[in-house]
Order: C-alpha cells, then sequence, then structure tokens
C-alpha cells in the first residue's frame, strides 16, 4: 500500500517552498492537482518533472475512487491545490475522507498558508479566531453568517473574497459592525502584496479611493468591537440565566436540574450555561 502525502505549496512567491516538499514531490509515483497548468509552473522551476491528474472541485468524488484505488496498488501519491493548503478552501477532503476509511496511511507535509500568514501579521487578536473561508452570495445566507458571527463568542474572523465582490463586502460589513477594525492583506508574498489596517469605516473609505482595489487576491481579518463583543457577552449572560429561571419555575425543579435540561439545548456550550448557573447561585445567596 502506498501513501497519500497533502502537500502545501507557495501562495504567490515559489521560493517560499521547504526541502522536504520538493524531497516529496521528487520522489512520488504522481501528483493530483486541482489545476495541473498552475502546477506544472512550480515543477519546472525547480526541475521536477512527474505525471499529473487532474483533481478538482468539479471531478473530487469521482476521481478520489481512482486515486485510491492507485494508492492501494501501492502508488505513492501528493495532494496539492493551486497554492495554499489543500482541503482549506480548496479541494481535497473527499480523497482525505477516503483515504481514511481506507487505512491509507496520509502525511501531510506543511508549508504556507494564506490564513495563517495574514493573522501573523494582522496587528489583531489572535488568541482565538475563526476561518469562514468564501462568505455566501446569497443575501438570506448572508445575513445568516454574519449573525452567526456577531453573536458568536470568538471575537476575531478571517474571510476570503474576491476582488471584485472585496468593496461590497466590506461596505456590508461595515453597517454590521460598525465598531471593528480589520486588516485586510492583498496578494500575500507576491511582488505587488499591500496591507489594509484600521477602523473597518476608515479602511473602506481607503478602499473607495483606490483604483486598483478590483485587482489581486484578498484575506480579510475582522476583528470585533469592543462595544460590540461586550455586549454580545452582556446579552448572552441574561438571556442564559433567564433560560434557567425559566425551566426552574415551570419544572418546579433545582437548579441543578435545570442545568441539566438547558444542556440538551445544542445551540448552547456548557461553559455558557456553567457561568449563568453560577451567577444565579450569587443573586439566591443574598
Amino acid at each position: 500500500m502506498g501513501t497519500l502525502f497533502v502537500v502545501a505549496t507557495p501562495i504567490g512567491n515559489l521560493n517560499d517552498i521547504s526541502k522536504r516538499v520538493l524531497d516529496v514531490l521528487n520522489n512520488c509515483d504522481f501528483i493530483a492537482a486541482e489545476d495541473t497548468r498552475n502546477t506544472v509552473k512550480l515543477l519546472n522551476y525547480y526541475g521536477i518533472k512527474k505525471s499529473m491528474t487532474s483533481y478538482h472541485k468539479f471531478n473530487e468524488k469521482s476521481k478520489s475512487n481512482v486515486i485510491i484505488e492507485k494508492i492501494l496498488e501501492g502508488k505513492n501519491v501528493v495532494l496539492v491545490s493551486d497554492a495554499g493548503t489543500p482541503c482549506i478552501s480548496d479541494p481535497g477532503y473527499e480523497l482525505v475522507k477516503l483515504a481514511r476509511e481506507n487505512k491509507i496511511t496520509i502525511i501531510g507535509i506543511p508549508g504556507p498558508s494564506a490564513i495563517i500568514t495574514a493573522l501573523s501579521i494582522s496587528g489583531l487578536d489572535t488568541s482565538t479566531f475563526s476561518f469562514c473561508g468564501f462568505l455566501p452570495t446569497d443575501n438570506t445566507k448572508l445575513k445568516k453568517k454574519l449573525d452567526e458571527i456577531k453573536n458568536s463568542d470568538i471575537n476575531t474572523f478571517v474571510i476570503y473574497e474576491s476582488p471584485r465582490r472585496l468593496l461590497k463586502l466590506i461596505e456590508i460589513l461595515n453597517k454590521t459592525f460598525s465598531d471593528a477594525l480589520v486588516f485586510i492583506a492583498s496578494d500575500l508574498t507576491k511582488i505587488h502584496e499591500r496591507g489594509f489596517f484600521g477602523k473597518i469605516s476608515e479602511v473602506l473609505q481607503i478602499l473607495k479611493e483606490d483604483p486598483n482595489i478590483e485587482k489581486g487576491e484578498y484575506v480579510v481579518v475582522l476583528q470585533k468591537g469592543k462595544k460590540e463583543f461586550n455586549e454580545k457577552k452582556e446579552d448572552t449572560c441574561f438571556s442564559i440565566e433567564a433560560l434557567l429561571v425559566d425551566i426552574i419555575v415551570k419544572n418546579n425543579c433545582s437548579l441543578k436540574d435545570a442545568i441539566k435540561i438547558l444542556q440538551n439545548n445544542k445551540s448552547l456550550k456548557k461553559n455558557q450555561i456553567y457561568l449563568a448557573s453560577l451567577n444565579l447561585k450569587k443573586v439566591f445567596e443574598k
């Protein structure tokens, strides 16, 4: 049985590649590439000649079975996307899942990631963050997603966006998170790399005046403002406490029993319920 290597490749600068990646590319039997036309540029740059097969979002399911058969026959396969790490807003999930189901050895070869690179230079809070990928284009689904972000205990979010939709996205985010800070990275690691940082309203104005804003590839890092985040925390605590009291009254039960009942609510986290119960205990003790 062969091995599946999930390999991260440069997101712009072709020199951002490790010796280990080059060794794996040189020694594999063939490469499953999101777009062979892009991957061949990387291979040519390093003088590597390998057989490739296309593996993209339109043939992901059908092609996975073929690739798995080759690995089971003893072939070592490398999975790459056009840039960055496969499976992260890129094809690969179906293949990796099927490999797991067939007990195939999977080895990840780390490397460039637009998400981590943008976060590391953002100057924003990275203690916890959530990666959203591309937000929905459908207005109803977009509103639902923005509500999820607004009501989340997480404060920092990473979003991908295309150049033609960037301005519209920031306008929407500005209306929803008026007190937020943002860092917008354009063309990370490339010659014309740029970054925009500041209050979202100020950054929006800069983008509107930039004639080249519809060029490049964008990563948006959004940090909710203190006012918005604190209001969310206060609202959440109050609502959970109210739910606990309501359960106690309606069921004529103890706080301990109310906690157990409320834990069946999958939309609430156990630590949120626990903190709310502590607040109630303080009230009851008075």
